[in-house]
């Protein structure tokens, strides 16, 4: 089992042939008033998760948003777009297949977003992304990240798993970063810079 944090440094993945990634949410009121309030919280926030996988420094596939297989193999897969942040468990969640991975792709980057416009984080409350060991079909959970609450960025980069000879690496990022709402290369730069 590996247990990971930001200041561990990149934790090696032997073994693990499986990798999730959670992102999770609760609606909230803010400071709206109590009418107002209630209807912020059933109509919820949207956030979304992303898995960017990299070829050197070049970003060339996208998974999330509309696009649920972007290699086409089964190799990094996204649950799909959940809207509002209600339910329980985890509200988004990519998986990676490692052996599935293509050769020539030697990072993903995984990122939480405020991508549609009139999203936010700050609409959103109990954010936290959690990294599951999902080798042999279980979910064991290896990490819970939290953003900081004093951000107004729109963006994080939650984590990033490299390719390093035959195995790979997965790295905490958890820093946070501005895109510009619905700039899908706004959204690029950002995660690829960190």
């Amino acid at each position: 089992m590996i247990t990971l944090t930001k200041e561990d440094g990149p934790a090696d993945l032997d073994g693990v042939t499986h990798l999730s990634i959670g992102a999770s949410w609760d609606a909230t009121a803010g400071s709206s008033g109590k009418l107002a309030g209630m209807v912020r919280r059933k109509v919820g926030t949207d956030l979304d998760l992303i898995g960017i996988a990299m070829q050197g420094a070049d970003p060339v596939r996208l998974a999330g948003l509309d696009s649920l297989d972007p290699l086409g193999n089964g190799s990094l897969v996204h649950s799909g777009d959940n809207q509002t942040g209600h339910g329980d468990g985890d509200d988004e969640v990519l998986t990676v297949d490692f052996a599935k991975v293509p050769g020539n792709i030697t990072a993903i980057v995984f990122v939480a977003a405020a991508f549609k416009k009139g999203s936010s984080f700050q609409k959103a409350r109990n954010i936290s992304f959690k990294v599951y060991d999902a080798t042999g079909g279980s979910s064991q959970q290896v990490a819970d990240i939290w953003p900081s609450l004093l951000s107004t960025d729109n963006g994080c980069a939650v984590a990033k798993a490299m390719r390093v000879g035959n195995g790979w690496k997965l790295q905490v990022v958890n820093e946070t970063g501005k895109i510009k709402q619905g700039d899908a290369q706004s959204l690029l730069r950002c995660a690829i810079s960190k």
